[in-house]
């Protein structure tokens, strides 16, 4: 039979030796472009964790990022609240700058907002906007709130604006800020309890 204890006032051993419970850890990556979002590509191609220092092998990473996507990506091994933080009914928002050919019209902006057919169902944008335009491309802003795969790509290239450039720039609460391509943080307590705030946890 099981036996549950209080890991704030009760101690465990085995063998004589105290059972010590993991410290919690997050962490914010800026993932760079080219590398792939998994423990190892039986391909041989340049993972997440060929560019992380070893101490953080141990995290998992929460969600994805596709190869050519840069950006903000945690990882942790609060597997509990990682869930919560992912599950759809929480509706977590992800934030996006994508560089695009062309630039999107106010219908185009609009018909994103209402939502576009994907192969996997429809898909809409919580906001979206272009943030610059230049000759030929535009910087473009999205929201989205599903975290399904390649998304924001795909929403964009359903409605005739090729993707150059994708950058994840906030994840909920947390944001990436001006922290450079491949280099990585610990979350401050404060973030921490951010995620917790919006997931009810």
């Amino acid at each position: 039979m099981g036996t549950k204890v209080d890991p704030a006032v009760d101690r465990v051993s085995v063998d004589g030796r105290e059972v010590q419970l993991p410290v919690v850890r997050w962490v914010l990556f800026h993932k760079p472009s080219g590398t792939l979002t998994t423990r190892k590509d039986p391909h041989g191609g340049r993972t997440i964790y060929d560019v992380l220092p070893a101490e953080d092998h141990g995290l998992t990473y929460v969600g994805r990022l596709d190869k050519d996507t840069e950006g903000l990506l945690l990882l942790s091994n609060d597997g509990d609240l990682a869930h919560r933080l992912l599950h759809p009914s929480q509706e977590v928002e992800r934030e996006y700058e994508a560089w695009v050919l062309g630039t999107p019209s106010r219908d185009t902006l609009a018909a994103l907002q209402r939502g576009v057919e994907l192969e996997d169902g429809p898909a809409r944008a919580v906001r979206v906007s272009v943030l610059a335009s230049e000759e030929g491309g535009a910087l473009v802003q999205l929201v989205l709130a599903e975290g399904r795969k390649r998304e924001a790509r795909r929403l964009l290239e359903a409605v005739g604006h090729q993707v150059r450039g994708l950058r994840r720039i906030r994840f909920g609460p947390i944001h990436l800020g001006d922290l450079a391509v491949g280099a990585r943080r610990p979350l401050e307590k404060s973030e921490i309890e951010a995620i917790q705030s919006r997931v009810g946890a």
